[in-house]
Order: C-alpha cells, then sequence, then structure tokens
C-alpha cells in the first residue's frame, strides 16, 4: 500500500524546516501554522461608512481567568487597533513591535502612522522567518484596522507574510463559512451599528447553543473622531436591537 503524500514528506524530512520546499512545491511547517491559526478564536473585521471594528470572540470560559487580563484586541496607537487568530504569545511579540513602530512615527515625524504601514513591516517579519533557519513561521494572523485621513481601513496578514486590504474579513476559527456569509451581507453602506450587528448574527449562526455574548469583545474607530472606543458584555446589547 503507498504512503499518503503527507506521510511520505515527513518521512523524508520536508516538514522539520521552514526553508525546505517539498517536491510539489509547499513549506510545510507554514502549512502547519495555517492550521494552528484556523484552532484560534476567531475575529470578524468591517469597513464602514462612519468607521472601522472589529469584534473578537475572546473563547475565554474559566471562571478563574480574571476578564481584563484577556482582551482579544489591542490598541497599536489612538487610532489603530488589531486582533490576532493563533498562539497568543507569538502574537504578543508582534503586537508590541507594532506599538514601538507607531510610537517610533510619531515621535519622528509628529503624525500618526498609516495602518498599512503598520501591517507592511509585521507582514515583512513574518516573510523573514519562513526564509531563514533556525526559527519556526510564527503561528498566528494579524487583523488590522485604523483610520487614515477620517477614512477606515482593515489589513489582514497571513502566515507566509503576504496582506492586503478589505472591506471586510475574518480570521480564526470557521474563517470561511464567515467570510461566505459576509460576500453575501457586507455592504459600503452599513454604519458601525448595523455592521456589529451583521457580525453578532453571524457568529450566533456559527456557533449555534455555543454562542455566549458575554464572551466577545468590541473595539471600533469612528473616522470623524478618530479615538478606540471598547464595548464588552452587557454593551454589545445596544448593537443587536
Amino acid at each position: 500500500m503507498d504512503m499518503p503524500i503527507d506521510m511520505q514528506h515527513q518521512a523524508m524530512g520536508y516538514d522539520r524546516t521552514a526553508t525546505m520546499f517539498s517536491p510539489e512545491g509547499h513549506l510545510l511547517q507554514v502549512e502547519y501554522a495555517e492550521k494552528m491559526v484556523r484552532l484560534g478564536s476567531a475575529s470578524i473585521g468591517m469597513t464602514c461608512s462612519d468607521g472601522v471594528f472589529i469584534l473578537a470572540d475572546k473563547r475565554i470560559k474559566d471562571k478563574l481567568i480574571v476578564e481584563n487580563s484577556a482582551n482579544k484586541i489591542y490598541e497599536i496607537d489612538s487610532h489603530i487597533i488589531a486582533s490576532s487568530a493563533g498562539m497568543v504569545s507569538d502574537a504578543r511579540v508582534l503586537i508590541e513591535r507594532a506599538q514601538l513602530i507607531a510610537q517610533q512615527n510619531r515621535i519622528t515625524y509628529d503624525s500618526p502612522i498609516e495602518p498599512e504601514l503598520v501591517i507592511k513591516d509585521i507582514s515583512n517579519i513574518k516573510q523573514q522567518f519562513t526564509q531563514y533557519g533556525g526559527a519556526r513561521p510564527f503561528g498566528v494572523s494579524l487583523m488590522i484596522a485604523g483610520i487614515k485621513d477620517k477614512k477606515p481601513e482593515l489589513y489582514t496578514s497571513d502566515i507566509t507574510g503576504n496582506y492586503f486590504a478589505y472591506h471586510a474579513n475574518s480570521i480564526g476559527e470557521n474563517d470561511e463559512k464567515i467570510k461566505e456569509k459576509l460576500r453575501e451581507r457586507h455592504s459600503p453602506e452599513l454604519n458601525i451599528k448595523k455592521g456589529v450587528k451583521i457580525a453578532l448574527d453571524i457568529f450566533k449562526e456559527i456557533q449555534e447553543k455555543n454562542f455566549n455574548l458575554d464572551q466577545f469583545e468590541l473595539a471600533y474607530i469612528k473616522g470623524e473622531e478618530g479615538k478606540i472606543k471598547r464595548v464588552v458584555g452587557d454593551g454589545l446589547k445596544d448593537f443587536i436591537k
């Protein structure tokens, strides 16, 4: 009986380093990291007519954990937020790098950094870890949302270091199912309140009986204000009405 392709790859050592291509042109360590991202809790990001938001499932069910210590959405600068899917410890390293370059930009140029410059820098770091030996790829995807010239922007960086701008996107568990529903329901005319309601409805449809509003965290930035606002728990009920 012939051995399955992935078992052949493992037996021949193609998955022992991120720098070795398999005969089919795959970087197996990178593909393993991509699988890890899909095990992480999901986030939905969306640009709207009046701003941008990220809604994240914190997926923290242990009552012993202090709730405020388990935030899923991070502040990069006063006008930029980010969420991750995958290995949280890997995300922390990249988030701290993003915060650093945002502050360096303010000190050097006396102006807020553009969201795309942040995601580009992070993506360059992630790409390096698919090219050089001695380290594994970052097991995390990052979603970054922000305001540039009062206009909303949303970017996502994958394991390989590629990044794209999106009108709406999802990372983490069930991301493909969520994206299908976003393609059907997203519209540029949506405001933040309606967009968040759509995102919550999608999570409710996907998670079914496991859906719990208290497990979600929302952060949004309005284009005119350019400041981050956070909503958790009962505060999200206002967006369901």
